[in-house]
Formats: C-alpha cells, sequence, structure tokens
C-alpha cells in the first residue's frame, strides 16, 4: 500500500463502510452487491484480453463472447431481479456498453410495458432465452429526438391482416441501434401508422430481421454495421432498411392503442405510454450520470493524493497534488456532484417504480409530471458529468492522456448520453413545455401538486419584480434550507421570464411556433434551474434521513458545497433576481474555500465509500493501493506494439530509406 494513501485514510473522520451502506441503500443491499462481484470477478470464464490492446472486430468478438458467458451464468445462478441483473452485467462488462444491452435494456422492458399478454405469450420467453435476440429501432439517418418526424411508414393491408413496413427515404433508414448490426434478429420498430387511409402517429412493431436458424438477413431487410464510432467499440450499432417486409397484424405491440382485423384503430388512453421504455431509459441515466462521475472522481483524487509534483515552499519535499488549492477546487465540487447525483439517481428509481404501478392501476396523472422529470434531469445530470470526467482527466496532468488511466474510455463511453433517449436542448424545451404548462394552470388559480408545486399563486407574490433594494436578502448562505429557497425562487423566476417572453412574442404578432423558438434560450435556462433545484432539494432532503452524526456532517459539508458552488457558477441569475446581493455572492466565495479544507481530510475516504472495486474500475491511475507507477510501466510493456524488440516496419521502410538518401 503506498504510504500516502494509507495516511489518507487514516485522517477519515467517519465509517466509510456505514456511507457504502447509505449509497448502496442498505447493508443487505451491500452485501449483495459484493456476492455478485465476487462471483463475475473471480470468475476465469470471464477472464479477458486488455480491450485497449484489441482491434474493434476482436474487442465485438470478446464481448458477444462474454455476454453469452453472462446469460448462461445468470441462469445458473438464478438471479433474475433486475437491479441483480444489472449489478451482474456491470460486473461483465464494467460500465462498458455491450452488444446485448439493447436487448436487455430496451427490449425486454418494450415487451413488458406495451405487449398484450398473448404477446407476452408467444414472445418474452423466446426473448428471455435469447432465441429471440432483439434491439430498439427508433432513430434514424435523418431523425433521432424528433420523435413525430421518423419516416418508416407501417401500412396495414387488411386483405391479409399483415402490416407493410417500408423505409421511403435514405434518411429514414433506421441508424444507430446497439446490436443491430451483427447480434439482433428482431427489431422493435417504431413507425408511422397508416390504416384505413389515416395516419395514427408511431407505433411500435415486432419485426423478425435475420433468420433464427442461419442469421442471414431476411427478404427485404438491409442490414449491416455503421462504422467506428467516438467510443461504443464493442457495439455493432447498425442500420436497417426495410424493403416492403409484411408482419402479421399481431405483431404490432397492442397493450394500449390496437388496430382491429378490418383496420379499425383504437386509441390508447394516454399518447405517452408509448414511450415508456424512453422515460425508463432516461431515468437510469440518472444513475449511471452518478456511477461515470463518481469513478472518475475516484481515479483522480486517488492519484492526486500519490502524485507529487512542483514546489509549495523552496526546498521542501514536493507537496501531494491535492494539497494544491486549484485541485481541490477542481475536484471537491465534482465529488459533491457525484454524491447528489447518486441521491437523485436513487428518487428518480423509486419514482419510476412507483408511478409504473399507478399506471399500471390505471392512474395515469402523474405520467406527465416523470416524463418532464426524466427529461430534463436525463440532461441536466448528463451535461454535468461530461464536463466533470474531462475536467478530472485533465487534473491527473499528462498520465490522464493515457487509457491506462481509464478516464479517455469513461469520456468516450459515456458522451454519447448527452444525445440518445433524446439530445439535451431538445429534453430541456421538453421539460419547459410543461413547466410553462404548469405555470399558466398555476397562474389560472389551479392549485398544482408534485415537484413544481413551487409555481403556485401563493408562492408567486413573493417574487414578485420589485425594486432590488426592497427585496428579502435574508440568506443564511450555510443553512441548507436558506439555499434551497434561494434556488427554488431562481427556478420561479426564470420560469416566469420564459412564460413572459412568448406572452410578449405572441403580442408581437408571432405564431405560437415563432414565439417558441424567440424564446428558447430562456426556457432552456428555465428548465436548467428548475432541474439544479430539485437536485440541491433532494440532496438536502437526503441528509434528513442520516442518523450517523460524523457522516451527516461530512455530507452536508459536500452539500453546502454543491449548493454554494452552483450559485458562484450562476451568480448573474441570483443577482438579477435580486435574490442574493454582490456581498453575499463573495461571501460564498470565501465560504467555499474554507469547505474546500474541511472536506480535504476525507477526500479519499469519500470516494473509497464509492466501493468501485479495481476491477472494475480499471485505472492505473485510481488504484485502490496507490501504487501507480509499477503498474503503469506493466501496463505500458504490454503493448502489442512491444511484441517484438524490433518493429517490421524499421525493415520495410526505414532501412531501405538510408540506401535512397
Amino acid at each position: 500500500m503506498n504510504p500516502d494513501i494509507m495516511k489518507e485514510r487514516q485522517n477519515a473522520t467517519f465509517d466509510v463502510e456505514k456511507l457504502t451502506n447509505i449509497l448502496d441503500g442498505s447493508p443487505e443491499k451491500t452485501k449483495r452487491r459484493r456476492e455478485i462481484e465476487s462471483m463475475v470477478l473471480s470468475d476465469p470464464d470471464f477472464k479477458e484480453e486488455d480491450p485497449n490492446f484489441l482491434s474493434r472486430s476482436e474487442r465485438y468478438d470478446q464481448a458477444v463472447r462474454k455476454s453469452a458467458q453472462m446469460i448462461l451464468k445468470l441462469r445458473e445462478y438464478g438471479i433474475a431481479d433486475p437491479e441483480e441483473i444489472y449489478c451482474y452485467k456491470s460486473c461483465v462488462h464494467p460500465d462498458r456498453p455491450e452488444p446485448l444491452d439493447l436487448h436487455l435494456g430496451m427490449f425486454l422492458p418494450t415487451l413488458l410495458n406495451q405487449a398484450t399478454p398473448e404477446q407476452m405469450d408467444r414472445y418474452f420467453m423466446p426473448a428471455w432465452n435469447l432465441e429471440i435476440i432483439g434491439t430498439y429501432a427508433q432513430t434514424e439517418m435523418g431523425h433521432g429526438t424528433h420523435l413525430r418526424g421518423l419516416e418508416t411508414t407501417a401500412t396495414y393491408d387488411p386483405a391479409t391482416q399483415e402490416f407493410v413496413l417500408n423505409s421511403p427515404t435514405v434518411s429514414s433508414i433506421k441508424w444507430w441501434p446497439g446490436g443491430l448490426g451483427k447480434t439482433s434478429n428482431h427489431a422493435i420498430v417504431l413507425a408511422q401508422l397508416y390504416t384505413q387511409g389515416n395516419c395514427h402517429g408511431l407505433h411500435a412493431f415486432i419485426v423478425p430481421i435475420r433468420d433464427m436458424n442461419t442469421h442471414e438477413p431476411l427478404p427485404g431487410i438491409v442490414v449491416g454495421d455503421i462504422g467506428p464510432k467516438f467510443g461504443f467499440n464493442e457495439v455493432d450499432n447498425g442500420f436497417l432498411k426495410l424493403e416492403n417486409v409484411r408482419i402479421p397484424r399481431e405483431n404490432m405491440l397492442m397493450k394500449y392503442a390496437k388496430v382491429e382485423p378490418d383496420g379499425t384503430y383504437v386509441k390508447p388512453p394516454s399518447a405517452k405510454l408509448t414511450y415508456g421504455t424512453m422515460v425508463f431509459i432516461r431515468s437510469m441515466i440518472v444513475g449511471e450520470s452518478a456511477r461515470a462521475l463518481s469513478k472518475s472522481c475516484t481515479i483522480a483524487i486517488r492519484y492526486s493524493s500519490v502524485r507529487h509534483q512542483s514546489e509549495l515552499r523552496p526546498g521542501e519535499p514536493e507537496p501531494q497534488i491535492l494539497d494544491y488549492q486549484t485541485q481541490q477546487y477542481k475536484l471537491f465540487p465534482l465529488l459533491a456532484m457525484s454524491y447528489a447525483f447518486t441521491f437523485v439517481g436513487q428518487y428518480m428509481r423509486q419514482t419510476y417504480h412507483r408511478i409504473t404501478g399507478d399506471i399500471n392501476q390505471g392512474d395515469f396523472s402523474e405520467l406527465p409530471e416523470l416524463h418532464a422529470l426524466s427529461a430534463g434531469l436525463k440532461a441536466f445530470t448528463t451535461w454535468a458529468t461530461n464536463a466533470g470526467i474531462e475536467v478530472c482527466r485533465m487534473s491527473c496532468g499528462g498520465h490522464g492522456y493515457s487509457r491506462s488511466s481509464a478516464l479517455p474510455d469513461i469520456y468516450v463511453e459515456f458522451t454519447p448520453t448527452c444525445t440518445y433517449e433524446g439530445e439535451n436542448t431538445v429534453m430541456m424545451l421538453q421539460t419547459a413545455r410543461y413547466l410553462v404548462k404548469s405555470y399558466r394552470q398555476a397562474k389560472n388559480g389551479q392549485q398544482l401538486s408534485g415537484i413544481v408545486s413551487y409555481l403556485n399563486e401563493a408562492e408567486y407574490r413573493r417574487v414578485q419584480p420589485q425594486p432590488v433594494a426592497a427585496r428579502p436578502t435574508v440568506v443564511d448562505i450555510n443553512d441548507l434550507a436558506s439555499l434551497v429557497e434561494v434556488y427554488k425562487l431562481r427556478a420561479a423566476i426564470l420560469v416566469e421570464m420564459a412564460a413572459k417572453s412568448i406572452q410578449q412574442e405572441l403580442q408581437r404578432r408571432k405564431s405560437q411556433e415563432d414565439a417558441w423558438n424567440n424564446s428558447a434560450i430562456d426556457l432552456v435556462r428555465a428548465s436548467d434551474a428548475h432541474c439544479h433545484y430539485v437536485v440541491v432539494k433532494l440532496f438536502t432532503d437526503k441528509l434528513g434521513e442520516i442518523g450517523d452524526t460524523a457522516i451527516h456532517s461530512v455530507l452536508s459539508t459536500l452539500a453546502l458545497l454543491y449548493a454554494l458552488h452552483g450559485i458562484t457558477q450562476n451568480s448573474g441569475d441570483f443577482l438579477q433576481a435580486g435574490l442574493l446581493t454582490v456581498p453575499q455572492v463573495l461571501l460564498m466565495s470565501v465560504r467555499i474555500k474554507e469547505l474546500l479544507s474541511q472536506l480535504r481530510p476525507n477526500a479519499v475516504a469519500l470516494v473509497d465509500a464509492f466501493d468501485v472495486h479495481d476491477k472494475k474500475l480499471n485505472s492505473v491511475l485510481g488504484r485502490y493501493d496507490g501504487n501507480v507507477y509499477e503498474h503503469l510501466f506493466d501496463w505500458a510493456r504490454r503493448s502489442p506494439l512491444n511484441s517484438t524488440e524490433v518493429h517490421e516496419s524499421f525493415h520495410k521502410y526505414l532501412k531501405p530509406l538510408r540506401s535512397k538518401l
């Protein structure tokens, strides 16, 4: 064990194990997670070549082999709980995407949410047993997040009781679905439904795409891999062109919307039910943000505790770079953010399960709020995490650039979350639509409930524009409840400003659409403020559940740092609204410096509490034992370029060059 990192752990003021239990949900869940991890990490069947030293084809092949083994082992151990499956899978493919992701994460959940009992009987067990390997084909070459713009058609033919699926244009070719390129034999295809001469919008259809025995593409199916990407080297993201592909009427998922044998269309109880899978995935992505950021912080903070650099005082030994205030200012707010996002991820998971339970009982009342919250938080957390991973990488100096650090891979594998399941700006605008609608309802005297209840009329009277001098500025910068209130008022004011911007545009005789577009910057700011308020509120609420005083103390420091740092980063909003004064904001900057030094003794313990096993972290810089340099040298020597002392290119090109010069 590196002596620096040992000393860091001795400085901790709280019980790391107890905090791990809180992050997992309970001591039992920690115990079970570790059992699952040890099952995988000690299993020789999952031994792998370092993917950094493999070609893309080799990486895909290795990932498919491990996924196939994983399915067998899950059955062997009888692991069926979705959270346990997810835990097992994240050890087999340490937070790397893999070819069966969409089968397990979207194909099966869509069947569960949208198939009729008859369709479940027909498809679920074959899919569970991987006779059917499915993917979810929604995005097209020309359209992604704008679902209404998708061009794939499914036209009902009552004479044969079949749907005829077509990709009518080049831009309508399905593009990007994971597992489509080489792995899947079925796809859930989202297409515009035409029956009796009318278009009824997007619906989901189960489409066989490859022969179940030979795996050859079926007639009318043009399918393949879209080629190398920024990351996702193990995944065969694919294209799919449909040429008059006929499927039986029963292949339309009909739990909610239906097409009768004669072609009559039966509407679903709520149009948003088609998007149930996406809401589920967006809720999951919030948790993924927390995991990616916590891994990045673990690597950067552990490395910063063993890396010595430069001089603080001439003639003295080089200090740990974690002792530099600038390094703390880079990393500790991100550490606070990773805790905040972990608790928000827990909340989203619980909320999704609660509201899904209500939907199954026929109560759709909370679906719009879940849709708006999952869209906004997905965007808010992924944008912040994406930027945060890169800060962690750069805070590791030159070695952060090496793939041995794992940070480049975490970055490239995480970045697509800002786009898939809804491009982030569009997600923010979807949340804004809900906020503006709620604001107008509150303005009309309707009593709002749920997370937007702060927009109620009674609340509003407190934040009507008035001279700044007359504004209440009694904010205790050390009191989280007081800061939550300030975040809430900022959100309320920015929602009001966006709504008023639309109103002013309409008064200038602009159309609804133009008024919306001309107010879009304000709308995104309003959504961002709403999400920021929700995160600060949920972090603060979580503190109320924690009884251990030492843990409560350190988490309160983190929550305070997260809240104050967020205000200083967005100080213009708070100052313009008259919620804070310039002296208060300056005071916050001083307080942040104090919080950094308060957190310094606990920094390593706080990342240890994430309890990411070295094999899952897969980082030379973030090793638990802190022995970075020995292992960095070992890692480099394993490079395929070092398999011979002299590379063949020397004899082929460089040596002959001498005689020609």
